[in-house]
């Protein structure tokens, strides 16, 4: 993820302090997520991908629908246990789909609730 920022940053010509205070960090934070020491917090990211334009995370077309899902719950900045109470179901089951353990058909009320939500993500 840093190296993204770094990169749009550079594109843009700001300093490390004028993208942090963009993103709602401080300079030594945005350093470090730079340098990859550190990664952005879950609240950081639908800043971050506003400010890149762009969602890192979801760089391949193919990648499975558990691999976007936690791509685009990351985008959003939702916790597992936020997306989880927002469908109504168990966090433990977020995280099977995220990692693909799961069959993931969701049917009737869940499957009405998981599809606005895809549909939501992606109008953001």
């Amino acid at each position: 993820m840093g190296d993204h920022i770094r990169k749009r940053r550079l594109e843009l010509g700001l300093l490390q302090r004028e993208v942090a205070d963009r993103i709602g960090s401080d300079a030594a934070t945005l350093v470090n997520w730079e340098k990859g020491n550190t990664a952005p917090a879950l609240r950081f990211m639908p800043v971050i991908v506003a400010f890149l334009g762009y969602d890192p995370t979801q760089n391949a077309a193919d990648a499975s629908l558990g691999t976007r899902i936690a791509a685009r719950r990351r985008a959003l900045g939702l916790s597992r246990r936020k997306l989880a109470a927002e469908l109504g179901v168990d966090e433990t089951t977020i995280a099977r789909w995220e990692r693909g353990r799961n069959q993931l058909r969701p049917t009737g009320r869940l499957g009405v609730l998981f599809r606005r939500w895809l549909a939501e993500a992606g109008s953001n």
